[in-house]
């Protein structure tokens, strides 16, 4: 019996958690006299702290409780897939380290203008950065109301949609006042908040099974119905051809996807040097790989002690694992509202997703207020115009945001998350990688890698099981899916490389006037 009361105490953690965090965003929002400041403060952090960032960034709300419910689905499968966060900060590290960091750039769209010099290069990654934003964000949000509201003890869905609209409104607070450098220290103090709950969690897992790794998977196997063991691939999509192509399209998508999401790419920016973003990135990937390597062991235990049935029953999909798990753990809780191991998960959920919404709002605002501005004003923006535009752009993006969240907040949000990563990986990464390593990328080139392989992904996820046809698809009622994948990427990938090669090819090249975003000289690019 415990001598605070669990609601009192999720109270208080969720307060010192706001309360912190705003006060983080004001000492960060100090020295914002101009839009430099305010996009790039995290040049004045050290490695250490700039891979707890970007490590903060990598793990959202969505990873959490998703990956947790999918290793406990599915077992090997659920783990290559939380591996695939890994491999992804690999490729962050060692392929787009180099081209990005360093220079001063505030976007995507200054890194790809910086060569093609063009403000169709500012305009189109502006579309595909809100078109991979938005889905993420709207996936957080409801996570996150829905968390909220249980921690409260606040039943209903009146609840859950007050609680999206207050984490809304605070995470435009956040990117409005602290800029990169504010978001930078709350995705630091996320990530140690959430290394210390799952740290407890794995603990008291493996308490259960005499401290033995092996007896919790066994464990896992049996109550899971996983036949060949916990190890054994197929529990997610099956053993037959087309599953073994879904999870390889899942892991391709994820490994490609999450290494150019704008609000991850923007951390490189402000990092002096290759060897700077490396080390940064070395100590992400530590963070990351140990979280992840925790929720393993807490999916497995959602398995081994709530059982793949009552996991199923709650929600098929498994998101509600580390829920159960966290009740089942405690044996004195007779609802979510009075455990108080649930308080201390929930509270780090909840910081997880207001981080993680934060770093989105701000990476989706800058492409607003600096690409799109800067193509639609000839002569720029004097700073503090363009600061006070950046800002109301945030506040636009929140309260769309928010609004949407709440129209989709019963819908299965691993199809917002699949549609999220395939259309970065298929629209943004060609662009980034042409733009920055090939000298023959073109215009033509960028517009049908960015256009050509968002719709692309777009068409190929309308009609495909996620959407319809499915027990657990958007409109399971309905049939009209004719793409046998529920994630795309294993074909809009390869397409989106290949379109932006065949655009470049048809090309021609030109002189451009200046780009006056930039301060550009008349000098030659390749153009369409």
């Amino acid at each position: 019996m415990s001598f605070v009361d669990p609601r009192t105490l999720a109270f208080v953690l969720f307060a010192g958690f706001t309360a912190v965090s705003f006060l983080l965003c004001i000492l960060a929002a100090t020295g914002h006299d101009d839009p430099t400041e305010f996009y790039l403060g995290t040049g004045t952090l050290g490695p250490m702290q700039n891979g707890l960032a970007i490590a903060g960034d990598y793990i959202s709300a969505a990873t959490v409780l998703s990956t947790t419910g999918t290793i406990a689905m599915a077992g090997l499968d659920g783990v290559l897939i939380a591996s695939s966060t890994v491999l992804s900060l690999l490729l962050f590290m060692l392929v787009l380290a180099g081209p990005l960091c360093g220079r001063g750039q505030f976007t995507l769209g200054d890194v790809l203008s910086e060569r093609l010099g063009t403000r169709p290069a500012r305009t189109g990654t502006a579309v595909v950065v809100l078109a991979v934003t938005m889905p993420l964000l709207l996936v957080q949000l409801n996570g996150a109301g829905a968390m909220m509201a249980l921690l409260l003890g606040i039943p209903g869905s009146g609840a859950v949609t007050g609680c999206i609209v207050f984490i809304g409104s605070l995470m435009v607070c956040y990117a409005a006042l602290g800029g990169m450098k504010g978001t930078g220290f709350i995705q630091i103090l996320k990530t140690v908040l959430l290394f210390a709950a799952f740290v407890l969690l794995a603990c008291l897992v493996l308490r259960r099974f005499s401290w033995n790794p092996a007896a919790l998977f066994d464990a896992a196997a049996d109550a899971g119905g996983h036949g060949g063991g916990f190890w054994r691939s197929g529990g997610q999509y099956g053993d037959s051809l087309s599953g073994r192509l879904e999870i390889i399209s899942v892991q391709l998508t994820l490994v490609l996807g999450a290494a150019c999401m704008p609000h991850l790419t923007m951390r490189l920016h402000p990092i002096r040097g290759v060897r700077a973003a490396r080390a940064a990135t070395a100590w992400a990937v530590g963070a990351v790989t140990t979280i992840l390597g925790l929720i393993v062991i807490a999916g497995a235990g959602a398995t081994a002690i709530v059982g793949a049935r009552a996991l199923r029953a709650s929600d098929p999909t498994g998101s509600d694992a580390l829920l159960l798990l966290t009740l089942a753990l405690d044996p004195a809780a007779q609802s979510a509202h009075r455990s108080l191991l649930f308080s201390v998960v929930a509270c780090a959920v909840v910081a997880t997703t207001l981080a993680a919404v934060a770093g989105l709002t701000l990476a989706a605002a800058a492409s607003l207020a600096h690409d799109v501005l800067a193509a639609v004003f000839k002569g720029g923006l004097p700073a503090n115009r363009e600061l006070a535009a950046a800002r109301a752009a945030i506040v636009a993006v929140g309260v769309v945001a928010v609004v949407l969240a709440i129209a989709t907040q019963h819908w299965n949000r691993h199809v917002l998350i699949s549609f999220t990563f395939a259309a970065a990986a298929s629209a943004l990464l060609p662009v980034v990688l042409y733009g920055t390593l090939w000298r023959g990328f073109t215009v033509r080139g960028l517009r049908w890698a960015l256009y050509g392989g968002l719709a692309l992904t777009a068409l190929a996820m309308a009609f495909s099981p996620a959407i319809s046809g499915d027990p657990l698809a958007v409109f399971p009622e309905r049939d009209f899916h004719w793409f046998p994948l529920r994630n795309p990427g294993l074909i809009t990938i390869p397409a989106g490389f290949l379109l932006g090669r065949l655009g470049s090819r048809t090309g021609r090249r030109t002189r451009h006037s200046p780009d006056p975003a930039r301060g550009d000289a008349p000098h030659a690019v390749h153009t369409g």
